[in-house]
């Protein structure tokens, strides 16, 4: 490890991509907003495990580190992107299908919202809530990044339905503390 946080190269608003050498790129770049926006993600989903119950806690977590297998393959130019390894540094379809895996059993443990719902029930609902709008917004860095450059099916595929799960988790969350949503809002 570096003796020291800072290195200085990045004072002229660039920064390096993994496997890139020596070649930067801006910092305001599409690519690095959407890792930046995972990277986000991955905090708001932190403080949300801070809050949560063990069965939910190790849910979060198993998804705060799916989230740095995404950001690997985000910082990777396409011209890297052979060097990436799956389920380390690439998204595979099998963390796609377990995310559809997961919403399916937690959608069996609790009725769905009839309504609009208002975050804020309980703590841990709201920090949820919350970190599911970051994985939407991360979703929409991905898909202007895929606009322009090069973004695999499978990288779109997993932040969509992370953020389908993230939703129906806090759903769950709220359920088992036994806390009734307000009906209107």
């Amino acid at each position: 490890m570096p003796d020291k946080v800072y290195t200085r190269r990045g004072d002229d608003g660039t920064t390096q991509l993994l496997f890139a050498g020596k070649d930067r790129v801006a910092k305001s770049s599409a690519r690095v907003n959407a890792y930046g926006e995972a990277d986000e993600a991955v905090a708001a989903l932190g403080l949300a495990r801070a809050e949560a119950t063990d069965d939910v806690a190790e849910l979060i977590l198993r998804l705060q580190r799916e989230l740095f297998v995404l950001n690997a393959e985000l910082a990777t130019s396409a011209a890297d992107a052979s060097r990436l390894q799956p389920g380390v540094s690439l998204v595979t379809q099998e963390m796609v299908d377990a995310l559809e895996q997961d919403i399916d059993r937690l959608n069996e443990l609790f009725e769905q919202p009839k309504d609009f719902v208002v975050p804020g029930n309980t703590r841990v609902g709201a920090a949820i809530d919350y970190a599911a709008r970051v994985v939407r917004r991360a979703e929409r860095a991905i898909d202007a990044l895929a606009r322009t450059e090069e973004v695999r099916t499978e990288a779109r595929a997993y932040v969509n339905r992370l953020a389908d799960l993230v939703w129906v988790l806090a759903r769950y969350a709220e359920q088992s503390e036994r806390q009734p949503r307000p009906r209107t809002g």
